[in-house]
């Protein structure tokens, strides 16, 4: 474990290295493993540090707080990870209200759209675009149907009137022959009596 814990530490400190200055300070600040960044703990800790050969030599005090500190931070952005999921399944939540919230809207919507367009004629739902077309047939076929009847009318109307003035002109005829005939049944009659009288 301690040495997983040292392997742990020295990797994040060659991790954090390019990020440091690398000048020292004349005095030590010995409150920076109390408060600060973890970038500011690991500066501090390097400034502190002796050196032996090529390595830094740490006190395990200094090690030990800094540890506390990271675990700290840790568990600290652990429970921060933890309130933001639960944030995230609390937003998904609200987002799938909503989401449900807009289909019902969007249904009624739809059903009122629906409803709108649609009426009773002789107890039948029927759209309002079909009632309109078959009004327009009805309208279509009515006038039609009295071009028809008006054509048929005119066209009786004149034979009628020919009728008449042809009936007129035979009657006329008639008459004029009748008289005709009455005038040479007279003509005849009165040749007759004469006859009878003159001989």
């Amino acid at each position: 474990m301690k040495r997983i814990l040292s392997l742990f530490l020295i990797i994040i400190f060659f991790i954090a290295l390019p990020s440091f200055t690398f000048a020292q300070e004349a005095s030590e600040d010995k409150g920076s493993l109390e408060s600060g960044t973890i970038d500011s703990q690991f500066e501090y800790i390097y400034n502190v540090s002796n050196n032996f050969q090529e390595y830094k030599v740490v006190k395990r005090s200094n090690l030990d707080q800094l540890k506390a500190n990271i675990l700290d931070s840790m568990s600290t952005m652990r429970t921060e990870v933890g309130d933001l999921k639960l944030l995230i399944v609390n937003e998904k939540d609200s987002i799938n209200n909503l989401k449900a919230i807009l289909a019902t809207a969007e249904a009624e919507k739809l059903a009122a759209i629906a409803e709108k367009d649609n009426f009773s004629f002789l107890g039948m739902g029927i759209h309002k675009g079909v009632y309109s077309s078959l009004m327009w047939i009805l309208v279509a076929v009515l006038a039609g149907a009295l071009a028809i009847f008006s054509f048929q009318y005119f066209t009786s109307f004149r034979k009628i009137k020919k009728a008449q003035k042809d009936l007129a002109e035979v009657q006329e005829e008639f008459e004029n022959h009748r008289k005709n005939m009455l005038e040479r049944e007279r003509k005849l009659k009165r040749e007759l009596v004469d006859a009878q009288l003159g001989r």
